[in-house]
C-alpha cells in the first residue's frame, strides 16, 4: 500500500491539532474512497483504562473523512475546506480497542452532492472489525 500522507504531514489536510488528531495515515486515495490509520497511544484524550471510547472511534472517522476531503482539495490545487459532520447513522461499535492497537480504516463514498458527502467506514484492528458505519460530512464554502 502507497503511503499519501503520515502523521505531521497530514497536518495540511486537517485543521485539528495535537492533542486531538486521530488519524496518522493516508494512503490508497481515489475518487471513491481512500484508507487511513491510527496507533492507539495512551495519552490519547480518548483512552480511558486502556481502551479506546466510543467518541474516539467516532471521531477517527471523522478525522478519517476529513484527511480524504482534504486530499481531494489538496490534489485539485487548492486548499483543504472545512468540513462538518451532518450526520452518523448505522453506526455500530463491536470493540473498544486498546492501547498499541493500529487501527485500519477504509472509508468509501455512497454519494455527493452539493457539498455534502456520504461515507461508509469500516474500523478494523488486525482482522478484527471494531467499528461501521455512515458519516455525512458537509464542507463549508470558501
Amino acid at each position: 500500500m502507497k503511503t499519501v500522507f503520515r502523521d505531521a504531514e497530514l497536518f495540511d489536510l486537517i485543521p485539528q491539532r495535537p492533542p486531538i488528531v486521530m488519524v496518522d495515515l493516508l494512503q490508497n486515495v481515489t475518487d471513491s474512497g481512500a484508507e487511513t490509520g491510527l496507533t492507539i497511544k495512551e495519552d490519547n484524550l480518548f483512552v480511558h483504562n486502556g481502551q479506546m471510547q466510543e467518541p474516539g472511534l467516532i471521531e477517527h472517522i471523522a478525522q478519517s473523512a476529513a484527511a480524504f476531503a482534504g486530499f481531494k482539495g489538496y490534489a485539485d490545487g487548492g486548499q483543504p475546506r472545512l468540513g462538518y459532520i451532518g450526520e452518523i447513522k448505522r453506526l455500530f461499535v463491536y470493540a473498544r480497542p486498546c492501547v498499541g492497537a493500529c487501527l485500519h480504516t477504509t472509508l468509501r463514498v455512497l454519494g455527493e452532492a452539493a457539498g455534502i458527502t456520504l461515507l461508509a467506514a469500516e474500523v478494523k484492528d488486525g482482522e478484527a472489525l471494531v467499528a461501521e458505519g455512515q458519516m455525512k460530512i458537509f464542507l463549508k464554502e470558501d
